[in-house]
């Protein structure tokens, strides 16, 4: 819809709290009885619905926090790789133009017999 990218995750964030929290919630509270080992014979799988727990909830929170923070930096980096690109390709244009012959041309020409190896 053409929004701005802080306001998309945010929104985002807000309409995917509540599944991801109700998921989590009934995983950990399902796994709980498991994890405590309370009955006879239960310790040995008390181990497995711990790792189970802990892993709901480092899964949960790389989906709310971690995974918005990396598009955002992604998307930033991607942006700077872009101005930082049209800005060597009017470097290179600029030179060419000049008389001085090797710019841009040059280097794709040198991509392009690199792209035959």
């Amino acid at each position: 819809e053409g929004r701005e990218r802080s306001a998309a995750i945010l929104e985002a964030a807000h309409v995917r709290l509540r599944p991801i929290l109700m998921t989590t919630l009934a995983m950990v509270f399902g796994m709980l009885p498991l994890a405590l080992g309370l009955s006879e014979g239960s310790e040995q799988r008390a181990p497995m619905g711990q790792a189970v727990i802990g892993g709901v909830m480092t899964s949960s929170r790389l989906t709310l926090v971690v995974v918005p923070v990396m598009y955002t930096y992604l998307d930033d980096m991607t942006a700077w790789f872009g101005r930082r690109g049209a800005a060597m390709v009017a470097a290179g244009a600029a030179a060419s133009a000049a008389g001085g012959g090797g710019g841009a041309p040059a280097a794709a020409a040198g991509q392009r017999a690199n792209d035959k190896i």
